[in-house]
């Protein structure tokens, strides 16, 4: 008899006459067993110790009355669809999410749900005379079930966090678009999106092409990877640890740094860092670096205007030579005219850049004493260095 009832078990064929026997000896016993489950995980599992009235009370006798009804059907070989009742596990595992809970507390009901079944099936066992072998046997059966049972729950906590980080993405982005456009109703969206409104802000503009769905940010960072425009809002300022993280969530894609504005300013910021992403050829731009380019940028065909009348003596000279004397006009302007830092860091010789400083001044005559003239040609020159 032994043997059978252990084959049965493994088989999961249908049960011997003793296991159809003891099912309907239990099934008197159910709404007791069930009202004694829940009187001992509210006594042992504080999480629970909690009035039952309203929807979590519903939830938690309609899933207890399910899941002992559905073990002991089982047990008596009865046909037992578990959709209802798997969905009803499912929706435990949500509520505990939504509670802002782990799965420990629920595990633990669950734990104590099969060791009070377990003591009654004992009882009853005894009382009606049962073979040793039939009640142990059940043991490998209860807690198979419990872990099913488990199992679906966190099926249902894992879709319903899934649902809420997605929900928290959406919220996030539609405060990042908000803040971006001036809407007034900031307060309202920041609180629906679990996210404190900052006084200061960073905007990342970010290069298009094949970005990562749900990149891992720092909590500081809304997001909002649109194909077409990307970006990102970051709390205050980046600093470089911040910056690698972002680097790492986001891959070799190519980022712009705006300027740390108020939260008011954001748009500006974003432009600022768009902008940069044009101008300057860099993996991560921080427009604090780039700002003369950057303002030239704003207008290039002034810009144009500008060197046309400062450089534009250079144009009709060749190219290799004109490309030689603009780089030694930068130089002669960031060091003050000294030809020795010139020729360090133009790698050439005193003489030679003694030469070339004749040569402009007889290019662009009276230019180079001018104060005007020499903001205008380093304004210039800094914006062709960057292309």
């Amino acid at each position: 008899m032994a043997a059978n009832l252990q084959e049965a078990s493994r088989s999961g064929g249908p049960p011997p006459r003793q296991l159809r026997q003891l099912a309907e000896t239990l099934r008197p016993e159910l709404p007791s067993l069930a009202a004694e489950i829940i009187d001992e995980i509210r006594r042992s599992i504080p999480e629970y110790a909690q009035p039952l009235d309203g929807p979590y009370g519903h939830a938690l006798r309609v899933g207890t009355a399910e899941a002992i009804t559905g073990f002991v059907d089982q047990l008596g070989g009865l046909p037992v669809s578990s959709m209802h009742r798997d969905e009803v596990c499912r929706r435990l595992g949500e509520n505990e999410e939504r509670a802002g809970r782990s799965m420990d507390p629920l595990q633990a009901a669950y734990r104590v749900g099969a060791r009070v079944a377990w003591q009654r099936i004992m009882k009853v066992g005894r009382r009606y005379s049962f073979s040793s072998q039939a009640v142990s046997m059940l043991a490998d059966r209860i807690f198979a079930y419990i872990d099913e049972l488990a199992s679906l729950s966190l099926d249902g906590y894992s879709r319903a966090k899934a649902g809420s980080a997605q929900a928290r993405r959406e919220g996030q982005r539609r405060l990042l678009r908000a803040i971006l456009v001036g809407a007034s109703d900031l307060a309202e969206l920041a609180e629906a999106a679990e996210w404190a409104l900052p006084a200061t802000v960073t905007l990342v503009a970010v290069e298009p092409g094949d970005l990562p769905n749900d990149p891992l940010l720092s909590p500081s960072v809304l997001a909002d990877l649109h194909p077409t425009d990307p970006c990102l809002l970051a709390a205050g300022p980046i600093d470089d640890l911040e910056l690698g993280r972002l680097r790492d969530g986001l891959g070799e894609t190519r980022l712009a740094i705006g300027l740390t504005v108020p939260l008011g300013q954001a748009a500006d910021s974003l432009r600022w860092a768009r902008q940069a992403l044009q101008v300057v050829d860099e993996p991560a731009v921080r427009c604090d670096d780039h700002l003369i380019p950057l303002w030239l940028a704003c207008d290039p065909a002034l810009v144009e205007q500008i060197r046309e009348r400062v450089l534009g003596p250079l144009d009709d000279m060749a190219v290799k030579q004109r490309d030689r004397l603009a780089e030694t006009l930068l130089a002669w302007l960031q060091t003050q005219g000294s030809a020795a830092l010139m020729a360090e860091q133009l790698h050439i010789h005193p003489q030679t850049v003694r030469y070339r400083i004749r040569q402009l001044e007889d290019a662009l005559p009276g230019q180079l004493q001018d104060p005007d003239a020499r903001w205008s040609m380093e304004a210039v020159l800094r914006r062709r260095s960057d292309k």
